[in-house]
């Protein structure tokens, strides 16, 4: 079984940042033991070097391997370049048994809205072209709207192109953050896991801090949502690869997707 974590927008330096519910996730992480912990960005406030220096101090306590993308806050202020410098590059590729994680940086500096761009498209149908069981791809921005948000603002600004371009390269899991809600929505056979905060307190009404959990077993595939402190799963989604690879084996070619099935 593979085991990946998922954590995003802890807003380190911010005044809603807690340091205690930091500390509690890196040692529900440690106790977990993913084979890996996704960070879906925003891991300053305003892209402030100490503000990178401050959360690598929590980020190195964290035992299992980091694969990390900037939010549109650790953009600010030229702050992409201190990401670079301090925890790596703002594009990369990570293999894992039979799982490829590819992550992008969707932000852009001192904007709130996101982009990948169209100039990334190739370059990202590329590293998902060969074989692969899974295939996740990470970004900051969400990809469809989030319920329970308000108005609809920030999203990625080319997200139906991109959605175009992960369907096709048979994505199965995208992760990413920034509205600090947690939510999965089904996009034909491409599975959307959106994290919360997970120690910031810009919370949307009743939220709380959270984080994901995503586990592939065999060709089951599970994404749960973890609240710190509280030790339960909640199941978000579930589903099995082989029923989707078979959908696509049997379906007619002039057959019209339908809605999900519930």
């Amino acid at each position: 079984m593979v085991t990946i974590a998922h954590i995003s927008d802890p807003h380190v330096g911010s005044p809603h940042f807690v340091p205690n519910l930091m500390n509690r996730v890196i040692a529900e992480l440690n106790q977990l033991r993913p084979d890996v912990v996704v960070v879906s960005g925003d891991l300053t406030t305003d892209g402030f070097r100490p503000e990178y220096k401050a959360w690598l101090a929590y980020a190195d306590r964290i035992e299992a391997p980091l694969l990390t993308v900037p939010g549109n806050h650790d953009s600010r202020n030229v702050g992409y370049l201190h990401f670079e410098d301090l925890i790596g590059p703002r594009m990369w590729v990570h293999d894992l048994d039979d799982v490829r994680i590819v992550g992008v940086d969707s932000s852009e500096p001192d904007l709130n809205e996101g982009q990948v761009g169209r100039v990334h498209y190739d370059w990202i149908s590329d590293q998902f072209a060969g074989p692969a069981a899974l295939k996740v791809f990470v970004l900051h921005h969400h990809l469809m709207p989030i319920p329970g948000t308000g108005r609809e603002r920030s999203i990625v600004m080319d997200a139906g192109d991109l959605l175009e371009v992960l369907v096709h390269a048979g994505v199965h899991v995208v992760l990413s953050g920034h509205k600090h809600v947690p939510y999965v929505w089904r996009l034909e056979d491409l599975y959307i896991a959106n994290a919360g905060t997970v120690s910031s307190l810009r919370l949307r009404g009743y939220g709380k801090p959270c984080y994901n959990v995503l586990d592939f077993d065999g060709d089951e595939v599970s994404i749960h949502r973890v609240f710190p402190f509280e030790g339960e799963r909640h199941l978000m989604a579930r589903f099995v690869l082989f029923e989707t690879a078979r959908r696509h084996r049997e379906a007619p070619v002039q057959q019209v997707a339908g809605p999900p099935e519930p």
